[in-house]
């Protein structure tokens, strides 16, 4: 097939304005205090924390993320009496008190987020025990994204050459690499894309498909914003 391009055209429903030529537009509160952990290997009688910081990074409203974090002790058995976390949307998981880190071993824990609220919510992890780094610290970090009532309708002209259907990718801003988010080859010159937060602006490429599954350059790039 002929390594061509596709005009793409974007049509936005939810009072989305047009732009030129190519497109249309249509918790839980606990004790807080300062950690005296070491950074690296625990040594005798020392606690150590894996991540140290656990980030979360966007999760909507309305849904939750998780991560495994894991406690490790130096050459002593290291009692962890309790556990205390700050931050809205957080809670502990997978481990159960009082528990025991034996010497040289770790533990495991969940860690789940699922923000109440649109925005940044920090927060910390903080365990007691008999270390005598005590209270071991991890710090929390991610933000609430609000899911958008909006959609973007994508269309685009055919290929000229013989193709079995087309892909779609989108990218964040105007930065970053292109994502396909179509879950398997479009057979259609149209796609609508539902999973867009307000606020946020989506740039949009398509690709062409041939029989041998050869996919040709990039389209035009159409461009969405959000409101």
């Amino acid at each position: 097939m002929h390594n061509e391009s596709t005009a793409l055209r974007v049509h936005t429903l939810g009072c989305l304005l047009a732009l030129p030529v190519m497109l249309a537009l249509a918790g839980c509160q606990g004790i807080s205090s300062a950690s005296k952990q070491s950074t690296g290997n625990p040594t005798s009688g020392q606690l150590s924390v894996t991540p140290t910081t656990m980030s979360f990074g966007n999760v909507a409203v309305g849904g939750n993320s998780q991560k495994q974090g894991s406690l490790t002790a130096g050459s002593a058995d290291i009692q962890i009496s309790t556990a205390a976390w700050n931050g809205q949307g957080y809670s502990l998981s997978g481990i159960t008190f009082p528990a025991t880190v034996p010497a040289g071993k770790s533990i495991p824990f969940t860690i789940t987020f699922a923000p109440q609220a649109a925005g940044s919510a920090p927060g910390s992890l903080v365990f007691d025990s008999n270390a005598t780094n005590a209270p071991t610290t991890e710090v929390l970090t991610g933000s609430g994204t609000q899911l958008s009532s909006h959609t973007v309708a994508l269309s685009w002209n055919p290929s000229t050459s013989q193709v079995i259907g087309y892909n779609v990718y989108r990218r964040i801003g105007s930065s970053g690499s292109y994502t396909k988010i179509n879950p398997s080859v479009n057979p259609t010159t149209s796609f609508t894309d539902n999973a867009v937060q307000s606020g946020v602006t989506y740039d949009y490429v398509t690709t062409a498909i041939d029989s041998s599954n050869v996919e040709s350059a990039y389209s035009n790039q159409a461009t969405a914003a959000i409101p």
